[in-house]
């Protein structure tokens, strides 16, 4: 966005987007407070549309700072910084962290404080390689021409590269339209068929890294989810397999105190399709409740019920009268336990 014309209207204006497209992210040092703590947190008050100008303010005041600590020098002489025009600037960047969040399966809280509800486009993966490429070649084709120019003898006129992120930026905008496109057909080729002889109650599906006509489809009915990949580009459902079928589990008291617990609460606001599986741990040791979420099911490598967890999955251990003992992360083999913080 600097490249593309905004670093001819101010000074520091590159710097400022790219610390505010970045500050969003500040939210993982909630980590330090524990794996639920930082869980809860995550894409909160830095991902809002509240947070989004008090962390500008604070990337404005960290610009500020470095620009006095270097004597109020910049790269252009002649170009002064606006600050307000720079706070704008670092709004902006911090909305364009917003939409990238938002167009991916993981999702966003933007109403937080006044709403926790989660949202997400799906149509494209938490890392897209497409527009990665775009992106890279918008920032680094310029830097050829430089080097040419430099041969030649030929002298810069003002800042590079305002040709080339503009065409990375209309790539990345034609990239979620045919993804767009793509997840509709999906989503309505999951739509319009029976499960098992049973309408859905509410179909999804999510996009794989490569393919743009391959989706995750998640299915669900009264009494079972159907998880099935999907091909948009001829609007088939489950091509060349079955349908894999995973019945509601029951809910117990063990669940129910799960759920209650401050990982639970925290797993349940944000998964689309939470599922819960019991372990009993043994005479005498109490229960172990893992929550995942169907929607990463079908990811490459990540598998549920008797097969690997979900890396984006998380379990509570109980003991015998259901009280909170831990927070259990990791697959088997490598599980972490953490302090529940509800039960402090």
């Amino acid at each position: 966005m600097g490249r593309a014309g905004l670093n001819r209207k101010t000074a520091l204006a590159t710097l400022t987007l790219t610390l505010s497209a970045e500050a969003a992210d500040l939210d993982v040092l909630g980590r330090f407070h524990g794996p639920a703590f930082g869980f809860e947190h995550h894409r909160g008050f830095t991902h809002s549309f509240l947070g989004i100008p008090l962390v500008a303010a604070v990337v404005v005041a960290f610009v500020y700072l470095i620009w006095r600590l270097r004597g109020r020098r910049t790269n252009i002489p002649n170009l002064p910084p606006r600050w307000g025009l720079l706070f704008s600037f670092a709004c902006l960047g911090g909305l364009s962290h917003l939409l990238l969040d938002f167009t991916n399966n993981y999702g966003v809280r933007p109403f937080w404080p006044f709403s926790e509800r989660w949202y997400s486009w799906d149509i494209v993966f938490i890392f897209e390689p497409v527009l990665f490429v775009l992106l890279l070649l918008g920032l680094i084709v310029p830097s050829f021409f430089a080097l040419i120019d430099r041969e030649v003898g030929a002298k810069a006129h003002g800042p590079r590269g305002r040709v080339a992120a503009t065409l990375a930026l209309a790539g990345v905008v034609l990239t979620w339209g045919i993804r767009d496109f793509q997840h509709r057909k999906a989503v309505t080729a999951l739509e319009n068929r029976l499960y098992r002889g049973v309408d859905p109650i509410r179909v999804s599906a999510y996009p794989t890294m490569m393919n743009p006509f391959h989706w995750f489809g998640v299915v669900e009915t009264p009494a079972f989810f159907a998880l099935a990949p999907v091909d948009s580009m001829h609007q088939e459902v489950d091509p060349g397999g079955e349908l894999e079928i995973d019945y509601k589990p029951e809910e117990t008291p063990i669940t129910l105190a799960a759920k209650r617990s401050y990982l639970g609460r925290a797993y349940l606001d944000w998964a689309q399709y939470p599922v819960t599986e019991t372990e009993a741990l043994g005479s005498g040791g109490g229960y172990l409740v893992h929550f995942e979420d169907l929607r990463y099911a079908q990811s490459p490598g990540i598998l549920n019920r008797g097969r690997s967890r979900s890396v984006l999955g998380a379990a509570v251990q109980l003991d015998q009268n259901l009280h909170v003992v831990a927070d259990v992360y990791g697959p088997p083999g490598d599980q972490q336990r953490f302090p529940d913080p509800g039960s402090k």
